[in-house]
């Protein structure tokens, strides 16, 4: 018996010194800061920076674009502008015109940073002229007077 227990002694002896030796392998392994454990909080990680803002103008819209957009259909109900699944760019129905809302949604079509390939110009634009794939193309060229006056609105903003 004593043979025996000598035995299992030594081999529970063993398994502890591979346990101890394998937790202390991974903690060396583990960044400094995790051995700190949740005394010492990590401040949270700065976001992104260096991007471009694009101020639109306001009153530009309200007097010139948000007519376009309602004269060319684009604030249309069922699947269109006016809240159906197709699309990102929503417009408030011509009924209930909300220009604020307009805005915004119309801003968010607006690349600042390549204002000339914005979706707000390139969806609506034949793809012979350069325009990118869309159910419905308003404008047959980039000398459109109503495609102006978009891309004169987009460049008139100021990129901050």
């Amino acid at each position: 018996m004593d043979r025996r227990a000598n035995r299992v002694t030594s081999v529970r002896s063993d398994h502890r010194r591979n346990t101890l030796r394998v937790t202390a392998l991974g903690l060396l392994l583990l960044p400094p800061a995790s051995l700190a454990g949740c005394s010492h909080p990590t401040a949270p990680v700065p976001p992104p920076s260096g991007g471009v803002t694009l101020t639109l103008p306001y009153d530009e819209f309200v007097a010139s674009i948000e007519p376009l957009l309602t004269q060319h259909g684009c604030d249309a109900g069922g699947d269109c502008h006016g809240g159906g699944i197709r699309g990102t760019f929503e417009l408030s129905p011509a009924g209930a015109k909300d220009t604020q809302f307009d805005f915004e949604q119309a801003s968010l079509q607006v690349s600042p940073t390549h204002r000339d390939s914005s979706r707000l110009l390139r969806k609506p634009l034949a793809l012979d002229a350069g325009g990118s794939p869309h159910a419905v193309k308003v404008f047959a060229s980039t000398s459109d007077p109503d495609y102006q006056a978009i891309r004169a609105w987009i460049q008139n903003g100021v990129a901050q």
